[in-house]
């Protein structure tokens, strides 16, 4: 059967926000332009060398009812949870963590100075996840699969499969994510399967891409929407470089209230309830 390529649907350029005790970052998805890309409810992008930008940290918060995934690109973070987990994310880690019923964390810069760039992403959960127990998926930079069968490129897979079969340490079932860190050269072609129904954008850090070796283009500090389709096909116009992200949609209602989402607001109220009464 033919692949399906899929199209480029639409570019976000992004909100600037601050988030945490004072973070600059941009959303791109759960901003004005793009609520939500079901199952991905939030995308924030941050990148920056000023420490007034970023050393506020996020502070102790509480969230339930979905995952978050801090990857960083640059620079360190130390997390810390009410549950007495604690640990480092250095450049080029991911720390997945599903919230589940509930947790307190904090997120704070582990430096003074330099560039902190990274993306934190939240991934809802079925309604038959989302009151499970905490738990975190946490891999350094040299635990996280590499690809490098394109010659001059790099393909760094925290997620999901490529087609050449290598695939990256977490493991997730629920909606089965992709997510992939990609350099390519100037030129190079990279070609991925998908599902046909996922869900599925692509993130620019730099460079540029063409998708299915069409004008339709994507440029340095834009996220793009892809249709549906069995497969992704991107050329790198100059050295490039770019996060893949794709996944199974849920198709189950969404009610969100601050750092909680769940499917009705009935559960949403007593998400405030239980972090007021000290139930996370």
């Amino acid at each position: 059967m033919k692949a399906k390529i899929r199209k480029l649907q639409n570019i976000i350029s992004g909100t600037p926000t601050t988030d945490g005790d004072g973070v600059t970052m941009t959303r791109l998805i759960g901003s004005p332009e793009l609520n939500m890309l079901d199952p991905f409810l939030l995308l924030d992008a941050f990148e920056t060398d000023q420490v007034n930008d970023y050393i506020g940290g996020f502070p102790d918060h509480p969230h339930r009812g979905f995952e978050t995934v801090t990857y960083l690109i640059a620079g360190q973070m130390r997390h810390k949870d009410n549950a007495g987990h604690e640990g480092v994310i250095e450049a080029g880690g991911v720390q997945w963590m599903t919230a589940g019923k509930g947790i307190i964390h904090s997120e704070m810069p582990e430096q003074q100075a330099g560039l902190l760039q990274g993306f934190q992403l939240w991934i809802n959960l079925p309604a038959s996840e989302k009151m499970s127990a905490p738990a975190y998926q946490e891999f350094p930079a040299d635990k996280i699969a590499v690809d490098s069968s394109i010659e001059d490129s790099v393909i760094r897979i925290i997620a999901g499969q490529t087609d050449n079969g290598i695939s990256g340490p977490v493991k997730n079932n629920f909606v089965n994510p992709l997510y992939m860190d990609i350099s390519l050269a100037a030129g190079q072609v990279f070609k991925q399967s998908v599902d046909g129904t996922d869900n599925a954008f692509i993130y620019v850090l730099e460079g540029e891409l063409s998708i299915n070796d069409t004008q339709q283009k994507i440029s340095s500090r834009q996220l793009g929407v892809l249709s549906e389709g069995t497969a992704i096909v991107v050329k790198a116009k100059g050295d490039t470089r770019f996060i893949l992200a794709a996944a199974r949609p849920l198709h189950e209602p969404v009610a969100r209230g601050g750092p909680f989402v769940m499917n009705t607001k009935a559960e949403i109220i007593q998400a405030f309830e239980d972090f007021q009464n000290n139930r996370f």
